[in-house]
């Protein structure tokens, strides 16, 4: 299997070797199989979970973009024709319908504004990709996403719950406790947890607590930290992890659920405001005609 990485990682392999050394392999594939089968449904309920809202973000992005390129620009044309002075808000408008569209129902040949906001996404990726190359790339990035509002959250309780049940895992299963550490820092995903792993194996290496170092790197709830406590002076860490791990996905579920209702609310105000803004500027010179005609 260690012949294979890229079928079996170092977590399913150490748990084999640890199965066959102690006699035990039928209970570690079982625990294995668990173990993946979580992961799996807790990656699922949040992939399923940010599908709603990016659906309806790209089909508002979309409507919009349309009614930029296409519908303002024949407003200006009717505006140019009466030669009005025209509201800041409308030129604000109609100057970057221009830059959006690149005058494509006039015939121009400007490069279209969408094509580089359509790349934004690209590049952010692209930029994060290359900042992670180098540790206090990973570690400003990562720092920035447990910081985040809402999301924040989201990312740390994952993380948490990943790495706990990981730890868990592998110690029930019989694999070295410092073995256990490193393939559970190199699995976390995430390295501001990685960094306080690091603490933990120093420390336990040095044959001192594993909640200490943790307390210290402020990662994690106390109560996680006192829940290791525990675990390390009763013998039953990995009782304890997996304890922690099964909470976490709980709060997780619960967070994603918290997350999806409050992007509804959240989307239809922006959407809201943004439809508002373009029918305000779009109708300002409108009545301004109107009146003139009148008069």
């Amino acid at each position: 299997m260690q012949r294979h990485p890229n079928a079996f990682d170092k977590l399913y392999t150490k748990m084999i070797a640890a199965g066959e050394v102690a006699g035990v392999l039928d209970m570690i594939l079982q625990r294995l199989a668990e173990f993946l089968e979580k992961a799996a449904k807790l990656k699922r309920k949040i992939v399923g979970a940010m599908i709603y809202p990016a659906v309806v973000i790209g089909v508002a992005f979309t409507i919009v973009a349309g009614i930029m390129i296409f519908i303002v620009p024949k407003f200006t044309k009717i505006f140019n024709d009466f030669d009005t002075t025209l509201p800041d808000l409308t030129l604000l408008l109609m100057n970057f319908s221009q830059w959006l569209g690149g005058g494509l129902l006039e015939g121009g040949s400007g490069i279209p504004g969408i094509l580089f906001v359509m790349c934004i996404p690209f590049l952010l990726y692209f930029l994060s990709q290359l900042a992670r190359k180098s540790e206090p790339g990973k570690l400003a990035i990562d720092t920035a996403m447990l910081k985040l509002p809402v999301m924040g959250k989201l990312v740390g309780k994952t993380a948490v719950a990943r790495m706990t049940r990981t730890l868990g895992t592998l110690v029930r299963a019989g694999v070295p406790i410092l073995d256990a550490i490193n393939i559970t820092r190199e699995t976390t995903g995430n390295y501001v947890y990685q960094k306080a792993l690091n603490a933990v194996h120093d420390s336990v290496r040095q044959g001192d607590s594993f909640a200490e170092p943790l307390r210290r790197s402020k990662t994690v709830d106390s109560i996680v930290v006192n829940m290791i406590d525990v675990g390390e002076e009763t013998g039953d860490l990995d009782k304890m992890l997996l304890k922690i791990a099964d909470n976490y996905d709980d709060e997780v579920d619960t967070l994603v659920e918290s997350l999806v209702s409050l992007l509804e609310p959240i989307m239809v105000v922006v959407l809201g405001g943004i439809v508002g803004f373009i029918v305000v500027a779009l109708f300002l010179p409108l009545v301004k005609l109107i009146q003139g005609v009148q008069s």
